[in-house]
């Protein structure tokens, strides 16, 4: 059948192509057709400008051609041989990229149904959603709990409403950006501080009566700033280092680590200790659609731009261009 998809032709080329993929899916897959996809701005973005540290999970990854895209919202429209566990019909959440119409296993771990007072727009999110969530189990919080939110694109305001739902006594919101920290603010934050994590201490230590916050977590990819970051938490706290740089080798620890006693966690993806196993990909999936069935999470007022997928060219050039004034970014494919 015809089908079309948003390709990486090459570094910071952009391409909209016509595609075949078979009618039916292969035994223990199933067919869907993409309703929506979210582009993960930091993620993709690193990938089509090929710029990256050799040695590392980047290089690995990116190789051009490619399609990008994982945070996709469809409907299912037909099951392979052996696939118990999905029908046509079904609205599902899974890990697909960019395209129009695809084949995934039934029993891959990022796949959740989406309930029906659930947008599709709204289903897109689920996939980056639990890579937060996995961020913020690591860090174990106790109720009352302060912590600082580095970096408030997608994946930082979706930190700011799982640590809300948590009932931490403060959440505060760091980013150069103004609009993203007013959207941090509406949806759970404390107190916000518009400025770089360089100058944000006495403000840190303001809100806290200077003992500083229990929990940072440096969400921006960037790799000059942990070492800003591990100016923020409390002796004896921790850092949650969410997203990965694609410049690792350029990253650098203080003496905060040593001397204050700090601990850093990393985390990436789904990956959980042990005594976390249970909250698979899917879990957490179905868990984030079920905090917005409840209005516990809220993403739709954090979508700011639309595009079709044929002007994926236009969304990315916005991407890099004027990364300010956005947050998320929606394909449709409707």
């Amino acid at each position: 059948m015809k089908s079309n998809r948003i390709v990486f032709s090459e570094p910071g080329k952009v391409a909209f192509i016509d595609d075949e993929i078979p009618d039916d899916p292969p035994p223990g897959e199933i067919l869907v057709a993409t309703e929506a996809t979210l582009i993960s701005t930091g993620t993709e973005t690193t990938c089509l400008r090929g710029d990256f540290d050799e040695d590392t999970s980047w290089a690995a990854w990116t190789k051009f051609p490619m399609t990008p895209g994982y945070s996709n919202a469809g409907r299912v429209l037909k099951v392979g041989e052996g696939v118990t566990g999905s029908s046509p019909g079904d609205r599902v959440a899974t890990a697909g990229g960019h395209q129009r119409f695809f084949t995934f296993p039934a029993d891959d771990p990022a796949i959740a149904r989406i309930p029906d007072s659930v947008s599709d727009e709204d289903a897109t999110w689920a996939v980056i959603a639990f890579v937060v969530q996995t961020g913020v189990r690591r860090a174990e919080h106790a109720m009352g709990d302060t912590a600082a939110v580095i970096g408030l694109g997608p994946l930082g305001q979706l930190a700011v409403q799982y640590l809300r739902t948590l009932g931490l006594s403060q959440i505060l919101a760091i980013d150069p950006f103004q609009m993203r920290l007013d959207q941090a603010l509406a949806h759970g934050a404390t107190a916000g501080f518009c400025g770089s994590a360089a100058d944000a201490h006495d403000f840190v230590a303001d809100q806290t009566g200077g003992r500083l916050v229990d929990v940072v977590y440096d969400i921006t990819g960037n790799c000059e700033v942990l070492p800003l970051a591990l100016k923020l938490p409390r002796n004896f706290g921790k850092l949650i280092l969410i997203g990965d740089t694609a410049h690792p080798y350029r990253q650098r620890i203080t003496q905060d680590v040593l001397i204050r006693g700090l601990t850093i966690i990393g985390t990436h993806n789904a990956k959980l200790p042990p005594e976390h196993a249970f909250w698979t990909h899917g879990r957490q999936m179905s868990l984030f659609l079920e905090y917005v069935c409840r209005g516990s999470i809220r993403v739709s007022d954090l979508v700011t731009h639309r595009f079709s997928p044929e002007d994926a060219q236009k969304a990315y050039t916005l991407l890099e261009e004027d990364r300010a004034s956005t947050l998320g970014v929606i394909f449709d494919w409707r």
